[in-house]
């Protein structure tokens, strides 16, 4: 079983930091949007503290959050003000926002200097820092120790969470075959793909589980289209070069927190749950 978690938590929070009078937000939530530290959004506490939660939940020990430069105040919170109880985290700072991959080859050498050669060739999960993933999904891709990803269900994503149809374009569709194993990537499909397609069925919501070949993989993929070296891409190249990934299909929701309006409906959400990382 996978222990270890990686949380990409390095990004500017682009979308975050756009003003929109539409949402309608605490003075607290407001600073920390201007900020674009997404996870640092507080519902009852900062939205990390309840990624941190479900991955406790799910069994994970060991957690190593990738930060930016300027994110200081994440590192103060779990360090001084709030440190996590059940799970060990750490910090590495990714020293550009150059994307996912680069933040995954951050991770992976902060991780071989952490625990040496024993544990930094050990596979270990990769998520957002602005998405609350079911725990059942977390558990279930950590089950095994070998490359894999969670193909989330389009339908249930957009009837149970709050994401809508239109915003499954901004994300991964994957192409998973009948042996529950990962063919294909598109990623940020747009246009090029009728989201009410057999073929569109399933969505990558970045919960993946990262082996050496992964990261391998990461260190060489090309810069994409967007200016960005991108884990999905990284994971398509490894596909090409023969790695077998595991799908773990699941119906379920994911809470997303990329933008303003989307602060009110995850709050509401949490309401009932109470974290304790």
């Amino acid at each position: 079983m996978i222990r270890s978690a990686v949380i990409m938590a390095g990004g500017l929070g682009s979308r975050m930091r756009r003003r929109d009078e539409t949402a309608t937000l605490e003075a607290s939530q407001v600073a920390a949007a201007d900020a674009g530290v997404k996870g640092m959004i507080p519902i009852k506490r900062p939205f990390l503290d309840y990624v941190l939660s479900a991955l406790a939940d799910a069994g994970i020990t060991d957690v190593l959050l990738v930060i930016g430069p300027s994110h200081d105040a994440v590192r103060q919170y779990f360090t001084v003000e709030a440190p996590p109880r059940r799970v060990r985290l750490r910090f590495a700072v990714q020293p550009a926002p150059i994307g996912t991959a680069n933040a995954v080859t951050v991770a992976a050498d902060a991780l071989a200097n952490a625990f040496g050669d024993t544990r930094g060739d050990a596979p270990f999960l990769v998520l957002n820092a602005d998405n609350y993933y079911p725990v059942d999904a977390i558990r279930a891709l950590a089950a095994e120790d070998s490359a894999g990803v969670v193909a989330f269900d389009r339908d249930a994503l957009v009837r149970d969470g709050n994401i809508d149809a239109e915003r499954v374009r901004a994300f991964a569709v994957l192409d998973v075959g009948e042996d529950g194993r990962l063919r294909g990537i598109i990623e940020k499909p747009g246009d090029a793909v009728d989201l009410t397609s057999a073929s569109a069925q399933w969505v990558g919501m970045n919960l993946w589980a990262v082996t050496p070949a992964i990261v391998d993989a990461c260190r060489r993929v090309p810069i994409s289209s967007r200016g960005e070296f991108e884990l999905p891409e990284a994971v398509g190249l490894a596909l090409r070069e023969g790695v077998p990934v595991r799908a773990v299909q699941l119906s379920a929701p994911v809470l997303d927190l990329s933008r303003r309006t989307d602060i009110a409906r995850v709050v509401e959400r949490l309401s009932s749950v109470d974290p304790h990382p």
